[in-house]
């Protein structure tokens, strides 16, 4: 019996995660999208993958444009159940683009090889459509809306910082709400990493690899200073920040889903019904550029490659734009007046 695909993780001697499917050519695509991606890059793509051949039951050399609308419309669902915040059934756009994506660079690397029967990427670019006077341009296969971040209220981040138990849970949370860091960035931190005399943090592991030095505020110096002092175990033997107080990881690096299961827990403490460590991140970008930060020192501390990444990434506040609106209305409002006065003197 075929068993592909079957996932399989495993790991190298120095502990990096590895996946397999069970099929040649998949498994040699991961191995090389481990040797150039982030770990979280490969693990998605892995899992996409898997996803893809459960739903299209083919060999990978054997698959053609119709598989991937077929496979878009599984995932689409049925419309039986929708999503109360959007009205749409299945997986969200933004979830299906990705996973398209995955598809269609493994098919990428599968042309570029050239020693497989696939020639050309079964995932189409896009539809062409034609416009009025005959032009022709290409839509997406899925359409992903431009969404504006969730982010926190200043009372939901009191109260959420005060339902946290620990300062090492306390400084964690400052750094994504304080200095706008991805998770993967915060649980990355090294003790090196903390330059206390410039109050900045170096910021090693970034997106896609790149590095960045940021500043950050005091409170979130006060915050891991404390937690060095009483918390972390003596006898860690990692230079990694943030690590397990208790149990058995004792003294090992913090995990993403150690932190999930924090927040989630803080959550509930604090009868917040959102609060992830991308909303934080939103929350502190969002809050920077409110209070006049210019967008690309913005993207600089975000750590974005791209301004435009900066521009869908952030968004302002309804009371900003409802001020900035109100002034320009005044402007305008005080210009045709000044007009009115004038056209009425030169009718005299």
């Amino acid at each position: 019996m075929n068993q592909f695909p079957c996932l399989i993780r495993t790991s190298t001697l120095a502990g990096a995660a590895r996946y397999a499917l069970g099929e040649p050519l998949v498994d040699s695509y991961l191995a090389f999208v481990a040797g150039r991606s982030r770990p979280n890059t490969l693990r998605a793509v892995a899992h996409d993958l898997k996803t893809f051949f459960n739903v299209i039951d083919k060999d990978a050399v054997e698959v053609v444009a119709a598989d991937i609308f077929a496979f878009v419309a599984d995932q689409r669902g049925d419309g039986s159940v929708v999503r109360i915040s959007d009205g749409e059934s299945g997986l969200s756009a933004r979830t299906i683009a990705r996973r398209l994506s995955s598809i269609s660079g493994f098919y990428a690397y599968l042309v570029a090889r050239g020693d497989t029967p696939v020639t050309s990427n079964p995932v189409p670019r896009g539809l062409s459509t034609r416009r009025r006077g005959g032009r022709r341009r290409e839509v997406p296969l899925v359409r992903v809306p431009l969404t504006l971040p969730k982010i926190l209220s200043p009372g939901d981040v009191t109260a959420l910082l005060s339902a946290l138990r620990t300062h090492r849970d306390r400084a964690m949370v400052y750094a994504m709400v304080l200095g706008g860091l991805r998770r993967c960035e915060v649980l990355g931190l090294t003790l090196g990493d903390v330059q206390v005399p410039e109050r900045s943090l170096f910021i090693a592991e970034g997106k896609g690899g790149h590095q960045r030095v940021i500043p950050i505020s005091n409170t979130f110096f006060s915050s891991v200073g404390d937690y060095l002092h009483h918390e972390r175990p003596k006898d860690t033997g990692t230079d990694r920040v943030f690590v397990t107080l208790k149990g058995a990881n004792r003294g090992k690096p913090m995990t993403a889903d150690g932190v999930d299961k924090i927040l989630q827990a803080a959550r509930a403490r604090a009868n917040l019904d959102r609060a992830t460590c991308h909303q934080l991140r939103h929350t502190c970008l969002t809050r920077l550029r409110e209070a006049g930060m210019e967008l690309e020192a913005v993207q600089a501390q975000a750590g974005h490659v791209s301004i435009e990444s900066t521009r869908i990434y952030l968004h302002l506040s309804d009371d900003w734009l409802a001020d900035e609106y109100r002034r320009a209305a005044e402007r305008i409002d005080a210009d045709a007046a000044a007009e009115l006065v004038a056209m009425q003197a030169i009718n005299r």
